[in-house]
C-alpha cells in the first residue's frame, strides 16, 4: 500500500473522528448553556404551524442537529406532550435549522481549527464556572469541526494522485439523470452508515473544495443526505405510540417528497443557487500549501442545502394538516392494548438532557399534587365513622399510581444520569430522585392512616369527638406545611424556606403533646386498646409526614 493511500486513508478517518466529535461537543456545549432557553423554546410549540416551524428551526440551531431535535419531538409525541401537528410543524422548521452547519463551515478558517481547539480546551480544563467551561466546550466543538474538515480537505487532496481513486470518482458524477440518482442513493446511504447528515455534509465539502467531485455532484449528494437522515427517527420510533411513529414517518415522508420534487429541477436549481449568491463553484485559487481548491464551492453547497429545505418548508406548510391525515390512514392505530404508562417520561428526550430534566421536575411536582389530593381525601374521612368506600379506593389507587410514577421516574432519571450531561443537571437530577422518593414515601404514610382507620371501624370503634378533632387539627397544619414545600419548590421562593422551617418544629411539638396527652388519658383507662394503637400510629404516621417534608427542604436546599 502507498504511502499516499495511506496518508489518504488515515486523514480521512481521523478527520471524520474529529469531526464528529467537534459536532458532539458543540451540541452538548450549546445545550447546556442555552439551558433554560431551549426549554421555553420547546413549550412554545403550538398547534400554529409557523410558529411550530420556528421553533424547530431555534431549536436545532441550538442543539446542532435535525436527527436530535426530531428524537426529541417523537418521545414529546410518544408522551402526550405534543401533538402531531405540532411535531410536524417542529420538524419542518428543524430541517432549515440543520442547514446553519453548511454556514458555519464557510467560515474560512479552517487552518485555525487547531488554535481554537487549542485555547478552547485550555479555559475548559482550567475554569471554575460551568457556565464559562460549557462555552468554552461549544468553542473546542467549533475547533474540531474546522480541524477535521481541513484534516479531511488535505486528505482529499490525495485522491488526485491516485489514478484508480481519480478514474473511479471521474465515473461518479452528477451531470446526466442516472448520475443523479447514483450520487443522491451515496449520499443517502454515507448518512445511514455514519447516522450524522453533517458529518456526510462536511465529507461532501472536503471532497468538493479539492475539485474531487464537482459541484452539482456535491450538491446531488447533500440532497441524498436529506433521506438518509430520516432514519434517525424511524429507528427512534420503534416501540413508540401511533403518533410518535406518525411523526417520525412524517420526517422520512417530508424529505423524500422534496427530494423527489427538486430532483425533477435538478439541473436548472444547481444553475440558479450560485446565481442566487452571486458565486462562481468552478473558480479555483492555489493555497498556502500548493493545493488546487474551490473556495467558492462550500458556500454553494451550503445554499443548495438550504434554499432546498425553505422551500420544502414552504411547500409544505400550507398542507401540513393533509399530511397529517394522509399519516392517519398509512399508520393505523394499533389493536391491542399498549402498556400503561402514567408519567410523561421517555427515553428520547435523554438526547436533550436540559428538556429531559425539565419535564422530570414536571412529574414531581404530579407526585406533589397526587399527596395533596390524599391529604383532602383523608381530612374528609377523619371526620367519618363510616368513610365514602368510593373516596377510600380512589386514595388508595392513588397511592398504588404514585409508586409507578416513582419507578417510572428512576428509571429514566437513572438512565439520564449515567450519560454525559451537565453539572447542573446531575445536581438537579439527584435532588429530583430524593424528592421523588419522599413524596411517594408520604403517599405511604397517609395511605397507612386510612388504614388505621379502617380497622378501628371493623372492630367496631371509631375515634371521639375530641380525637377527631386533634387529628383534624393536626392534619391542616400538615397540609398547610406540604402547601409551603410545594410552592417553595415550585415557583423557587427561597423566602418561603425559613416560614417551611418555623412550621415543621411546630408540628414536631405539637406531635409531642398530643402523644403525651394521649398517654396520660391511657393511664387513666379511658381509652380502648385498639384506638390507642390507631391513635398513637396516626401519630407516628403524621410525624414521618413531616419528616419527609423536611426532607424535601434539604433535597431542593442546593436547588433554589
Amino acid at each position: 500500500m502507498s504511502k499516499e493511500l495511506l496518508n489518504m486513508i488515515f486523514g480521512l478517518i481521523g478527520g471524520l473522528g474529529i469531526f464528529l466529535l467537534g459536532m458532539k461537543y458543540m451540541s452538548e456545549g450549546m445545550q447546556a448553556v442555552a439551558g433554560a432557553g431551549l426549554r421555553r423554546m420547546i413549550s412554545m410549540a403550538t398547534n400554529n404551524r409557523v410558529l411550530a416551524a420556528i421553533v424547530g428551526l431555534a431549536v436545532t440551531c441550538l442543539v446542532q442537529s435535525s436527527s436530535i431535535t426530531t428524537v426529541m419531538v417523537v418521545g414529546f409525541v410518544n408522551s402526550g406532550l405534543m401533538t402531531l401537528m405540532q411535531a410536524i410543524g417542529v420538524i419542518m422548521g428543524s430541517n432549515i435549522g440543520t442547514t446553519i452547519t453548511g454556514w458555519i463551515l464557510v467560515l474560512k478558517i479552517g487552518k485555525y481549527g487547531l488554535p481554537i481547539l487549542g485555547l478552547a480546551a485550555f479555559v475548559y480544563l482550567f475554569s471554575k464556572g460551568d457556565r464559562v467551561r460549557y462555552i468554552a466546550m461549544a468553542i473546542m466543538g467549533i475547533g474540531m469541526v474546522f480541524f477535521g474538515l481541513e484534516l479531511m480537505k488535505n486528505a482529499c487532496s490525495y485522491i488526485k494522485d491516485l489514478p484508480a481513486f481519480e478514474a473511479w470518482f471521474g465515473r461518479f458524477s452528477a451531470d446526466t439523470v442516472v448520475g443523479m440518482i447514483q450520487c443522491m442513493l451515496a449520499g443517502c446511504v454515507l448518512t445511514v452508515m455514519v447516522q450524522s447528515s453533517s458529518a456526510t455534509l462536511g465529507i461532501t465539502i472536503a471532497l468538493a473544495l479539492t475539485g474531487v467531485i464537482n459541484y452539482p455532484t456535491a450538491a446531488a449528494l447533500v440532497l441524498g443526505e436529506n433521506i438518509g437522515t430520516t432514519i434517525t427517527a424511524l429507528l427512534a420510533s420503534i416501540g413508540a405510540n401511533t403518533n410518535a411513529r406518525r411523526a417520525a414517518y412524517f420526517h422520512a415522508l417530508f424529505n423524500v417528497i422534496g427530494v423527489c420534487w427538486i430532483s425533477v429541477f435538478f439541473f436548472q436549481y444547481v444553475k440558479f443557487v450560485p446565481w442566487v449568491i452571486n458565486v462562481d463553484p468552478t473558480q479555483s485559487v492555489i493555497d498556502a500549501e500548493g493545493v488546487k481548491i474551490f473556495p467558492e464551492i462550500t458556500a454553494a453547497i451550503a445554499a443548495t442545502h438550504s434554499i432546498f429545505n425553505v422551500a420544502n418548508t414552504l411547500l409544505f406548510l400550507p398542507i401540513a394538516h393533509v399530511a397529517a391525515r394522509v399519516l392517519s390512514r398509512i399508520v393505523p392505530e394499533r389493536e391491542g392494548k399498549q402498556k400503561r404508562r402514567l408519567t410523561n417520561l421517555d427515553v428520547r428526550m435523554l438526547e436533550t438532557p436540559v428538556v429531559g430534566i425539565e419535564q422530570s421536575r414536571v412529574e414531581v411536582l404530579r407526585m406533589a399534587n397526587g399527596c395533596r389530593e390524599m391529604m383532602d381525601w383523608l381530612k374528609t374521612s377523619i371526620g367519618e365513622d363510616d368513610p365514602d368506600p368510593k373516596r377510600v379506593n380512589n386514595l388508595f389507587q392513588l397511592e398504588e399510581d404514585l409508586d409507578t410514577i416513582q419507578d417510572e421516574f428512576v428509571t429514566f432519571m437513572t438512565t439520564l444520569l449515567s450519560g454525559n450531561v451537565p453539572h447542573g443537571v446531575i445536581q438537579e437530577g439527584r435532588e429530583q430522585l430524593r424528592m421523588a422518593d419522599e413524596y411517594e414515601s408520604i403517599s405511604d404514610c397517609l395511605a397507612s392512616i386510612q388504614k388505621f382507620q379502617l380497622r378501628l371501624g371493623k372492630q367496631g370503634f371509631h375515634f371521639d369527638e375530641v380525637q377527631r378533632a386533634e387529628l383534624g387539627s393536626l392534619h391542616d397544619s400538615i397540609a398547610q406545611y406540604l402547601d409551603l414545600v410545594f410552592n417553595t419548590y415550585e415557583e423557587r421562593k427561597t423566602e418561603l424556606a425559613p416560614s417551611t422551617a418555623s412550621l415543621a418544629t411546630e408540628i414536631a411539638q405539637r406531635v409531642k403533646e398530643l402523644r403525651n396527652k394521649h398517654i396520660s388519658d391511657l393511664s387513666q383507662s379511658r381509652v380502648e386498646p385498639f384506638v390507642n394503637l390507631a391513635f398513637t400510629s396516626s401519630l407516628a404516621a403524621y410525624r414521618a409526614v413531616r419528616d419527609h417534608g423536611v426532607n424535601i427542604m434539604e433535597a431542593m436546599s442546593e436547588e433554589i
